[in-house]
């Protein structure tokens, strides 16, 4: 009976846990993530503007801000989701998905979409996260369906 008891406890505060609101690591510190996009490698750069946690789903987060590849740059909206957390003692680790919609405007605009591993270390004595890496992993399709490109991002 004390067996069953503890695991409804467990359960409990497991259910009713809040996933704390970390929009700002997705801010990246108002740098832009730098990465490449295709075969070749082309540069790219993906600058989140606004960052707010879901309300309804504390495990989501709506991003917004801006792509840049070459001369190509466009304004996207989209969604971090957190599907797995780990924690050690010196790190912890954040896995996920995410889905970026740029606006429709012409052959170069598109969806990003793929999963993104957040890692960082807890300094005990100041408190603090340090250390953070953040990276991107996936694929941008055009609206139209003619051109589809690797993707990978990391933060600065």
């Amino acid at each position: 009976m004390k067996k069953l008891l503890w695991i409804l406890i467990l359960a409990c505060n497991f259910a009713w846990g809040q996933m704390p609101d970390i929009s700002n690591v997705w801010l990246n510190n108002s740098k832009p993530y730098t990465g490449t996009i295709g075969d070749r490698g082309q540069e790219l750069k993906l600058k989140v503007n606004i960052s707010e946690q879901n309300k309804k789903n504390d495990q989501e987060y709506f991003i917004s801000g801006y792509s840049l590849v070459d001369d190509n740059y466009a304004k996207y909206e989209g969604k971090v989701t957190i599907t797995k957390y780990r924690d050690t003692k010196r790190k912890g680790i954040v896995f996920g998905e995410y889905e970026l919609a740029e606006e429709p405007k012409g052959k170069h605009s598109g969806i990003f979409k793929g999963k993104f591993i957040y890692t960082f270390k807890w300094n005990k004595k100041t408190e603090k996260i340090e250390g953070q890496y953040i990276e991107f992993i996936g694929d941008w399709k055009s609206y139209d369906g003619t051109l589809d490109f690797k993707t990978r991002l990391k933060n600065q």
